[in-house]
């Protein structure tokens, strides 16, 4: 097929290719010509287009298929209008010529319509270019109109309007005929030809006149006649003509009229369309007749009348709508108080839903919210209006006019009630301005209307209340409060009970939508109520009834408030519900005897209504409902039943006008029967059965009714066949009404009350139960569902045979309504059956299944044929037999071949593909080939189209079941599809639609074999394309989505072979359809194409912004992504708006860092748009003026903006703009992967380097904009948006600093803003749960260390400070919401404050450790801040708030309780909760507890336990403390506070059901360590060795659950502490001990404390050693520390030898938080000998010294990733810590055992590290400085057992392999080790090291004695060697020093240099002869005989030293005269004295 794309018509490979391939072929050329030709210049193609002309020409007369010859006629027309135009009117002729011609043969048909689809392609594309050739092509088409078939009719009609529209006004003199042929064909039979005709009088209205003038009542009366009988897409076209010439009467085009045309008032258009509205299609304005005198009118009209108000407002456009609000909502109201809309009660329900359609399609739909709320104000002025005249009729002697008025008056008030709640939902809290003045607002009149005498009104209005209260809920509870309280004054007014309770009700039903909910004690006020009208009732007959039904109402609506309300109310509802009922049959029976016709009225309702609460308890308690419950419920249900067989009786007895009342007692008992398992009831079958299937086969019901759930019960994909695809229009709300068989148009409130208080889908709010009769055999059929497969297989057979008998029995219409209940009722068993895995019986019992289904098969009704299919599928796949399953096969397959009526085979050719579709292609594998065989045949049955669309349909049910075993017919599937896609004509839409199903499962079965490259799939592939570019151009909406969507599937499985460059602007422009299924293809399209290719769309969608022949577009400049934000404020579809939503969020995940100031203007724009729809206008308007100003082209410019300003865009609704906040989120979470968005510098320096760069924080300022419009909006859910985005910008930003201003951050400058956008959330008015968000806000701010000046920070303060009041208050906001949203907005203020004080407190111990600024630091600003800080502000509220943050965290200890201890809950609640809302408080104390724990802990160690300390001392402990009860001395409250933090903290830590959050973690360990950081709660904690060996234990826990490395650090804190505790406690019983001993010997008669059995304090291990696992501390610090070593250093992991993991030999680089968490483990490992007995410490002293020296050896290798010098010296210091551990002295240590124990395991240790030195394989040897260390460490603190041993050797080696190092910094460290070793060692360890490295040292320097120094290291070398040189000297023995000073002396002098080299050197020799001559001075006076002797005996060194000293002291002499020069010249003052201080000081 490749051959076909090129510029000419390869005719050569076109006759090679077989017959039934030429057409693809062709059409493919014709598709790439398309293509090219749009994007050709004329000269591309001059010299070929004599022969494309040709090649074209001649495919008309090849008798193309209907998508060829549109694509013919398109290229002919493109090829004409980029080309010459010298042969266009011999093609005009020829195709003339055809259309003349007289061959009738079907043969000559599509030549025929080829050539009439060129002439339209042509006139639409060239207009006036043509000539007057239109003149006769017009005639010829309006001539062949009358003789021409359906088809031709249709192309004609088609081609004339497309005529008409490229002529334009050119072609005025045609004009008259053409529409005068068009008005004929407006009533044709066929629907596609009514179709096109409206069309071409749509296009002819716009360009003629007369259409709107004086033939508008004549087009009019057409219309409606039209809409006769009408089909969807006729209704919408007709429609759209209707409300555009009626528009157009209104307001005529200025360029067609020039001002001649005299214009229509409003009103006159309006009564046009009022007309067909009220009476159908006949004469009006001046006729008053009927035209055929029928009764009401045609339902297809007034629908389509309805359609064409809304096109009619949508032509005039939204501003139009605005200023004529009233006018349009006083006429469209109206309407329906005519008696004629309203003959009966289901006319009047119709009626009611076309007006409301209606005002929620132009006022929901075009209006701003602005203009919204001023359409509510007009529609409340309505409602007063309506109510005044319902006064005056009632004060006025009452007439039938009178009557009349008032019965229609309710059903205005109805339909404007409704869009009133409507608007306001859709509104939210920007609707607050409505209930702001209650003299104006609408709460009032909606009240009004609750007396009103109709019920109707009532329920409307008590809806509209209930959303007003869900819109604005702080209504919520005031509403509640005025509806009782009026209804106790108005109490003997039946109509005020019975309006009254029924708002309650809906406000009740709307509590679940406020977040806040109502307050408790409303729930029981309510109850009361409610039973006090049930026990009064009987007391006055007027109100009986009303009463009983009220009072059941309104408890209905309380259980729908849930557990926590209901639960205390559950034993009287128990008690209410046995009363309603009689007891046993013996008092049924005496009820019947007893009463009149009233009395049982009031009963039937009472008991309807106790049914009617058990199910909202059953629905909404689902909690509560236990085994017993339902056991007391069965009692009243089963008296029901019982009742239900007398009911017949009683109706005979007292009349036939209590049937209703029965049905609904059947209603509710069916109901509640649904919300119970089976099994409950399982005694009461029999005579429930009885019940049901006497309902729905209609036994005792006259009226056909039939079930509304037969549609429902069959399979989605069937909608092709059910036309049940109108669901899922726009129009579903109208169209409802005209769906046959389908009572699911005709729903309204007043069929059951008990809706009121329900819940609704949000995308339909308004509840609409359908009438009585449809309900209750609506719920016998699903309750038959539910209980068939728990029945007898006896009794199934016996009732589907009773079924047969019941179909057989009826006739006509009652048959068919009886077989489609029954059907219900069976489709509704089998999927029950499927559900539960049941079987269906024995053969019997299939076989009556099996005849009852092959009865339906062969119905008329196609809707029974459907259900006959699906249950024959559903019956297989219950049966799970083969056999049987083959015998159904193969019965379908012997009618399919043997049956020729359309009946018959339609429904068994549906059979097999529900067969397929419920076994699956493995179970139905051997019927495959003949199943696709048949129906591959059924399907090119041409004469049937019928026939094609249900084997079509079949075909692809197997085709997507199938699998691969389909796989081997998918080619001649495929074929198939192509081939009738080319040919089927386009009228023949439900072919075309069950194509493209069919084309979606071939391609779902080819799956990823798609993207191949062999033949048959390329092939395939090409096919697959070439249909989705057949259905694409089809004009209906469903092909048209189909195809969508399987371009979609071919996108997922082939994406390179899907053109992104064509499917993307396709996708783009079918946004604005009007068609909801298109609308929603495209955008699940766009939704998967983004995923993958996000960048591609984006730039895809950008090039329509570009096109300049597109007058108006749906991408502008802001792309694909402002097109998708502006459906979000047009579409109510909830799935097109996810969507929608989705696709936004994945281009923005994307695309949006890299083009952060695109996205950034787009959300602003919506954000910072106005709601004023005008305001936005006269914007435009003044943009417009400057351009005429400055530019040429005005006029253009100004006309081609003109029609915007009557057609405004509707600005972002507030919905919109929660989701812009929330992309600014997602924004700002995307740009955390780059730090440079976030510094400034970086930003700028990238920005400057890359020339372009888009980073975040050079947009800051729009990011604090968007945020703070956002939270200071009139939208709660939008402030709570805003405030979490300016949370957000403050935490990312707080830390960035000003390059500018160094010292400060970014975001000071925005202070203003922040403390602005906050304020408005802590007014008195604000709702708890924005006031909360706000406190989080706060403490974040004022955490964030940004506001750095006090002044500016108190702003924000002050807020959290007016936030207090209401911890102590319970009035605030407890009396509008639940008590709950209280607790949450208290929980929040203290969480608030806890995480202030805290960070206060950080800063303060920060500014401690900070050093002090020198007394004359300018830095006035860090003075300042230093001067008053943080905390002071948080100081004065510190008593406050400890107080309640130890209440609320003693309320969260309680809450945590498990349930078996709830009994422990205080009875009158806790600080912070009411006992009644514990459920819903827990929540928000989760979220709390940790921060106000941490604070708490820490004010407790800053300011609690502090005095606490102090007393301890002072022995004064027993005083009181700050917040303690007055009956508790201090010590007493705070332990309580001690172990109720600590308690919390370990019960958390070791919750093991909840995963907790790293940040949680960190506050509990934080808090413990807090508290043990006091002295008296260390002791506290002391006082029982239990609970810190738990709580190490718990620490342990920690460690082992959390990988970070912070956690860790913080659980060593904690085990720091918890050592330090233990410690202290074993010191305090030492010196408690001691004090007890001393005491025995001062004094006999002492009352001290013997230890226990006299035995001595040893710590543990005591006498054997032993350390217990569990019970000792030792032992758990140990665990931990083990746990850290063994994961941070694996090679000492001790475990990993043993587990057969690789040990890795060496480290990677450590970061320094884990050198820190290493080296706290080393020194809590120092600090445990402490707490051990002598042998104790013995048992644990090899592990620790070998974990030690295994750090040391890891952390002080050579290798520098793995060193670390913190880590080396916390090791260093333990082995030192533990080499001086107090040597073991315990009773029974024989000859110091236990010390030479000792010593052996310190060689060891010593020996280890010496062995550490050497290099083994990959390991590094040690590092030689920490080895020094290491052995002098050894050396310095056991020199015995050091030099005792061979051991000496290895030691000396060391200081001399340092010491020939070539380092000078290791040779530094060796001197002083060495050094140190001389100074701390006894001689006699000191000497064999004196002996080793002295002479080396000696040596050194007189080698550097004659070579002058050049670097610092070489002098402080030559110094540490003289300083040891001194050493040695100091300890000589008194004889051997002379020699050593012999040495030194000569050393010393040779490094004095005399006068000129003294000038002459540098100043590191300098400082090396200062510190010689020093020595010098300090060794004479101090040994003074060796001293002369030696400079006696060489006179040489004498003189030097002498000149060296001379030298010095002249040199002193000079610096003191230069100071006293100095000194003069300062204390000279000036001859002229200042008088102005200029000094900066």
């Amino acid at each position: 097929m490749e051959l076909a794309h090129s510029l000419l018509l390869n005719e050569e490979a076109l006759k090679k290719i077989p017959d039934n391939k030429k057409p693809v072929f062709v059409y493919e050329w014709l598709k790439f010509l398309d293509k090219v030709l749009a994007a050709a210049q004329k000269s591309d193609f001059k010299e070929k287009q004599t022969k494309l002309v040709a090649q074209l020409t001649s495919q008309i007369s090849e008798a193309p298929g209907p998508p060829t010859r549109k694509l013919l006629a398109r290229c002919l027309a493109t090829l004409f209008s980029v080309g010459d135009t010298f042969s266009m009117f011999e093609v005009i002729n020829k195709c003339n010529d055809i259309i003349k011609s007289k061959d009738d043969s079907p043969s000559y048909l599509p030549t025929r319509l080829a050539a009439i689809a060129c002439l339209g392609g042509m006139y639409e594309k060239l207009g006036r270019m043509t000539g007057r050739s239109y003149e006769e092509s017009a005639q010829i088409l309006i001539k062949s109109l009358k003789y021409a078939e359906s088809q031709g009719r249709c192309e004609s009609l088609l081609t004339l309007g497309k005529l008409v529209m490229g002529l334009g006004s050119a072609g005025n003199n045609i004009y008259k005929d053409v529409y005068k042929a068009a008005k004929q064909a407006m009533l044709d039979r066929a629907m596609s030809v009514r179709d096109a005709a409206a069309m071409c009088m749509y296009y002819l209205s716009n360009e003629a006149p007369f259409m709107y003038t004086t033939e508008l009542e004549t087009v009019a009366a057409l219309c409606f006649r039209a809409l006769d009988g009408s089909n969807y897409d006729t209704r919408c076209s007709i429609a759209k003509l209707l409300g555009n010439l009626t528009a157009l009467a209104v307001s005529p085009k200025q360029s067609i009229t020039s001002g001649k045309v005299k214009q229509l008032k409003i009103e006159d258009s309006l009564s046009i369309l009022a007309a067909g509205y009220l009476r159908g299609g006949f004469g009006f304005l001046k006729s008053g007749e009927m035209m055929k005198g029928g009764g009401s009118v045609n339902r297809e009209i007034r629908v389509g009348v309805t359609h064409a108000y809304v096109e009619f407002v949508k032509c005039m456009g939204g501003l139009w709508l605005e200023r004529n609000i009233s006018v349009f909502l006083n006429h469209v109201l109206d309407l329906v108080a005519n008696p004629k809309a309203t003959p009966t009660h289901v006319d009047a329900v119709y009626a009611r839903k076309c007006v409301l359609f209606i005002l929620r399609s132009v006022i929901g739909g075009l209006l701003g919210e602005k203009a919204q709320i001023s359409a509510a104000k007009e529609i409340c002025q309505i409602i007063v209006k309506q109510m005044n005249l319902i006064g005056e009729a009632t004060v006025d002697a009452v007439d039938s006019k009178q009557n009349l008025d008032i019965s229609g008056s309710q059903h205005v008030l109805v339909c404007a009630l409704h869009e009133l709640g409507c608007l306001v939902l859709r509104l939210g809290t920007s609707a607050s301005p409505l209930v702001a003045e209650p003299a104006t607002g609408i709460i009032e009149p909606v009240i009004s209307v609750l007396i009103h005498p109709n019920q109707p009104a009532r329920l409307a209005a008590s809806w509209c209340l209930g959303s007003i209260a869900i819109a604005l809920p702080s209504q919520l509870t005031p509403l509640l409060d005025r509806c009782v309280e009026r209804m106790d004054k108005l109490k003997s007014s039946p109509d005020a009970v019975s309006g009254y309770s029924s708002a309650l009700a809906a406000l009740l039903g709307g509590v679940y939508q406020c977040p806040l909910g109502i307050p408790h004690a409303k729930g029981k006020q309510l109850f009361s109520i409610a039973e006090d009208l049930l026990r009064t009732a009987s007391q006055n007959s007027r109100l009986c009834l009303q009463r009983t039904q009220s009072g059941w109402l309104i408890l209905g609506a309380l259980m729908a408030l849930g557990p926590p309300v209901v639960k205390g109310h559950l034993p009287r509802m128990l008690s209410l519900w046995r009363n309603a009922f009689p007891r046993s049959v013996k008092e049924l029976e005496s009820e019947k005897v007893r009463g009149d016709a009233f009395t049982w009225q009031v009963t039937l309702e009472g008991r309807a209504g106790a049914l009617g609460s058990m199910i909202s308890f059953l629905m909404y308690c689902r909690e509560l409902v236990t085994e017993d419950i339902r056991r007391r419920l069965l009692a009243p249900l089963e008296c029901a039943l019982t009742m239900l067989n007398h009911l017949p009786s009683i109706f005979k007895l007292y009349g036939s006008h209590l049937k209703a009342c029965g049905a609904m007692v059947r209603f509710r008992l069916y109901d509640v029967l649904l919300l119970l398992p089976p099994q409950t009831y399982e005694g009461t079958y029999t005579s429930l059965l009885r019940e049901l299937v006497a309902e729905f086969t209609l036994t005792d019901n006259p009226a056909n009714t039939t079930t509304s759930l037969l549609r429902s019960m069959c399979h989605v994909d069937d909608s092709v066949i059910l036309g049940s695809w109108l669901q899922e229009t726009d129009h579903k709300a109208v169209e409802d009404q005209l769906q046959p068989n389908s009572a699911s148009g005709s729903g309204a409130l007043e069929h059951d009350p008990h809706s009121l208080f329900q819940r609704c889908p949000p995308n339909d709010p308004i509840p609409g139960p359908l009438p009585l009769g449809v309900s209750v055999i609506d719920s016998s059929v699903k309750l038959y569902g539910l209980v068939f497969p728990n029945v007898a297989h006896k009794h199934r057979f016996q009732m589907l045979q009773h079924f047969n008998e019941c179909i057989k029995h009826a006739k006509s219409i009652r048959q068919q309504a009886v077989q489609m209940n029954i059907f219900t009722a069976v489709l509704c068993a089998l999927k029950n059956l499927s559900d539960t895995k049941t079987n269906l019986g024995p053969d019997e019992v299939k076989k009556a299944a099996f005849n009852l289904i092959l009865g339906a098969l062969g119905s008329t009704n196609p809707i029974l044929r459907c259900a006959a299919g699906e249950a024959l599928g559903r019956m297989a796949q219950v049966v799970r037999d083969s056999k049987f399953i083959a015998e159904m096969a193969q019965y379908s397959f012997d009618r399919l071949k043997s049956a020729r009526d359309v009946v018959s085979r339609t429904g068994n050719s549906l059979a097999l593909g529900c067969l397929h579709r419920y076994v699956g292609g493995m179970g139905s594998g051997q019927h495959l080939n003949t199943s696709v065989s048949i129906l591959l045949a059924l399907a090119q049955d041409f004469n049937s189209p019928v026939v094609q669309v249900w084997s079509l349909h079949a075909l692809a049910l197997i085709a997507d079941s199938g699998g691969p075993m389909f796989r081997g017919y998918v080619e001649p599937t495929l074929s198939l599809v192509l081939q009738l896609l080319l040919t089927v004509p386009p009228s023949s839409v439900d072919v075309h639609q069950c194509l493209g199903k069919g084309l979606s499962a071939l391609i779902t079965s080819i799956g990823p074999e798609l993207q191949g490259n062999s033949g048959p799939i390329a092939t395939q592939r090409m096919s697959s394309l070439v249909c989705c570019a057949i259905m694409q151009d089809h004009s209906d909406s469903l092909v048209r989505a189909e195809a969508i969507a399987c371009l979609q599937q071919l996108h997922m499985f082939a994406p390179r072979h899907v053109n992104l460059a064509t499917l993307v602007p396709h996708l783009c422009e079918v946004l604005k359809s009007n068609h909801l299924l298109l609308r929603r293809a495209a955008v699940a399209c766009l939704r998967q194409l983004v995923t993958r290719e996000a960048k591609e769309v984006s730039e895809h969608a950008l090039t329509l912004a570009d096109d300049e022949n597109n007058k108006d577009p749906v991408i502008t400049e802001t792309g694909l992504e402002g097109a998708l934000f502006g459906m979000l404020d047009t579409e109510n579809d909830g799935k097109l708006i996810s969507d929608v939503q989705d696709t936004l969020i994945s281009l923005l995940q994307t695309l949006a860092t890299k083009n952060l100031t695109r996205w950034l203007i787009l959300l602003k724009d919506i954000l910072s748009a106005s709601t004023d729809m005008t305001s936005s206008i006269v914007v435009q308007s003044d943009d417009l003026g400057e351009k005429d100003e400055e530019e040429e082209n005005d006029d253009e410019q100004f006309k081609a903006s003109a029609p915007e300003m009557t057609h405004p865009t509707i600005s972002p609704r507030w919905p919109t703009r929660v989701f812009a906040i929330d992309c600014l989120q997602k924004i700002i979470l995307a740009c955390e992967e780059d730090d440079t968005h976030f510094d400034l510098d970086k930003a700028r320096e990238a920005k400057l380097i890359k020339g372009k760069g888009d980073y975040l924080v050079l947009h800051l300022s729009e990011l604090v904009r968007m945020a703070f419009i956002a939270a200071t909006s009139d939208s709660n859910q939008l402030r709570l948006a805003g405030l979490a985005a300016l949370q957000d910008v403050i935490t990312k930003f707080c830390a960035v600093p000003e390059p500018e201003f160094p010292g400060h951050v970014i975001l000071e400058q925005y202070q203003a803003q922040v403390s602005a956008a906050l304020r408005p959330a802590f007014s008195k008015e604000t709702p708890s749960d924005v006031t909360a968000a706000a406190c989080d806000v706060c403490s974040t701010w004022i955490g964030s260390g940004v506001a750095r000046d006090l002044n500016d920070l108190r702003r924000v303060h002050q807020l959290l400070v007016s936030s207090l009041g209401k911890l102590n208050s319970r009035t605030s906001q407890c009396a509008l919401y639940n008590e709950s949203a209280s607790t949450m907005e208290k929980l929040a203020v203290l969480r608030a404050w806890a995480e202030v004080y805290i960070v206060a407190v950080k800063r303060e111990q920060e500014k401690d450790l900070q050093p002090k600024p020198a007394a004359g630091d300018d830095d006035t600003d860090f003075q300042e801040y230093a001067g008053e800080s943080l905390l002071s502000l948080v100081q004065p509220e510190l008593s406050t708030l400890s107080q309640n943050w130890f209440y609320a965290l003693k309320d969260y200890a309680l809450l945590s309780l498990p349930s078996e201890f709830s009994a422990q809950l205080p009875q009158e609640g806790g600080a912070f909760y009411h006992v009644d809302t514990i459920d819903s408080a827990r929540p928000h104390y989760r979220k709390s507890w940790p921060s106000i724990l941490h604070a708490l802990a820490i004010w407790l160690k800053e300011t609690g336990f502090s005095q606490l300390n102090k007393k301890m001392s002072r022995n004064t402990i027993g005083d009181k403390v700050a917040n303690a009860p007055a009956n508790m001395s201090s010590e007493e409250a705070n332990s309580e506070r001690l172990y109720l933090i600590i308690g919390i903290c370990i019960e958390a830590l070791c919750n093991t059901t909840v995963q907790l959050p790293e940040e949680t973690v960190h506050s509990c360990l934080k808090a413990i360590h807090a508290l043990l950081m006091s002295v008296w709660a260390r002791r506290q904690i002391s006082s029982d060795p239990m609970l810190y060996k738990e709580l190490l234990n718990v620490m342990h826990r920690v460690l082992l659950s959390h990988e970070n490395v912070e956690t860790h650090l913080l659980v060593l804190n904690v085990v720091i502490q918890v050592v330090k505790a233990s410690q202290e406690s074993l010191e305090d019983k030492m010196l408690a001990q001691k004090d007890s001993e001393t005491a025995v010997h001062t004094s006999e008669t002492s009352n001290s404390i013997e230890p226990a059995n006299g035995k001595p304090v040893l710590g543990e291990g005591g006498d054997s050693g032993e350390i217990i696992p569990g019970k000792s501390v030792v032992y758990a610090a140990l665990e931990v520390c083990i746990y850290v070593i063994s994961k941070r250093i694996p090679a000492l992991n001790p475990s990993a030898k043993s587990t057969s993991f690789q040990i890795p030999t060496r480290l990677t680089k450590m970061t320094e938080e884990l050198c820190h968490l290493v080296a706290s483990v080393v020194e809590i490992m120092a600090d445990l000998p402490s707490l051990c007995s002598p042998k104790g410490c013995l048992s644990i002293l090899p592990s620790l010294v070998h974990l030690t020296v295994g750090v040391l050896k890891e952390m002080g290798s050579k290798s520098i990733q793995s060193r670390s010098p913190l880590v080396v010296n916390a090791c260093l210091g333990a082995i030192k810590s533990l080499l001086k551990t107090p040597p073991p002295s315990q009773e029974g240590d024989k000859e110091g055992e236990l010390m030479h124990m000792k010593e052996k395991l310190l060689q060891s240790a010593l020996v280890t590290v010496l062995n550490a030195s050497k290099s083994e394989g990959d390991r590094p040897g040690m590092e030689e400085g920490t080895l020094l260390y290491s052995v002098t460490m050894f050396i310095l603190c056991g020199p015995k057992f050091v030099t005792c041993s061979n051991l000496l050797k290895p030691c000396q080696d060391v200081f001399t392999d340092c010491w020939q190092s070539h380092s000078s910094e290791l040779k530094l460290k060796c001197i002083q080790m060495f050094n140190s070793i001389m100074i701390h060692v006894d001689r006699e360890s000191a000497t064999p090291f004196i002996h080793a490295f002295a002479p080396k040292v000696v040596e050194f320097l007189y080698t550097t004695s004659s070579v002058r120094p050049n670097t610092d290291a070489e002098r402080d070398l030559i110094i540490a060697s003289i300083d040891c040189l001194e050493t040695l000297v100091t300890i000589a023995e008194e004889s051997k020093r002379i020699t050593l000073l012999t040495i030194l002396l000569p050393i010393l002098i040779s490094f004095l240099l005399d006068d000129k080299s003294l000038n002459a050197v540098g100043k590191v020799a300098r400082s090396v002869h200062d510190e010689a001559l020093n020595k010098l001075m300090k060794i004479g006076p101090q040994y003074p005989a060796q001293f002369r002797v030696i400079m006696t005996s060489q006179a040489d060194l004498k003189t030097r030293l002498e000149i060296a000293i001379k030298s010095s002291q002249a040199s002193k002499k000079a610096a003191v005269k230069a100071q006293e020069a100095k000194a003069m010249t300062l204390q000279t003052k000036p001859t002229i004295t200042l008088k102005t201080n200029f000094s900066f000081s």
